[in-house]
């Protein structure tokens, strides 16, 4: 099966440990995931920058290195990323800001990426939206 996962969650709530589980999960038991698609406050997942609390799991880099081991589709909603100070270096460069805090493995793109993911798998897998 392909799933498509769309995290809405900061690397601190428990829906994004849980959605990093289930993406695990679903590679080891053999499924494909097209796309990981971070919007919301889960951009704050793709930031360089995020410090968990001492003694807890960084789930960042978790994200991060999940992502990198199995050369993973992850994409961070631009205009979500902007508003929240989530930047590559093209957009700080572009917006005159004096750092970065995104770099490979996530790429900055726009919501027709979480689209196009809805029709390229067999299911979207939502963690951490609103109801």
């Amino acid at each position: 099966m392909k799933f498509a996962i769309a995290l809405f969650a900061p690397p601190h709530a428990p829906a994004s440990r849980r959605a990093l589980r289930f993406a695990q999960a679903a590679l080891a038991g053999g499924h494909e995931l097209v796309r990981l698609f971070f919007y919301q406050d889960g951009v704050h997942n793709a930031s360089g920058n995020t410090v968990s609390e001492q003694g807890t799991l960084d789930v960042a880099a978790e994200w991060r290195a999940f992502i990198e081991a199995n050369r993973l589709d992850a994409v961070v909603c631009i205009a979500a990323a902007l508003k929240r100070g989530v930047l590559d270096a093209d957009e700080a460069a572009r917006y005159q800001r004096p750092a970065a805090n995104v770099q490979a493995p996530w790429t900055l793109s726009g919501l027709g990426q979480l689209h196009e993911a809805n029709q390229l798998a067999d299911r979207l897998i939502c963690f951490g939206g609103q109801a």
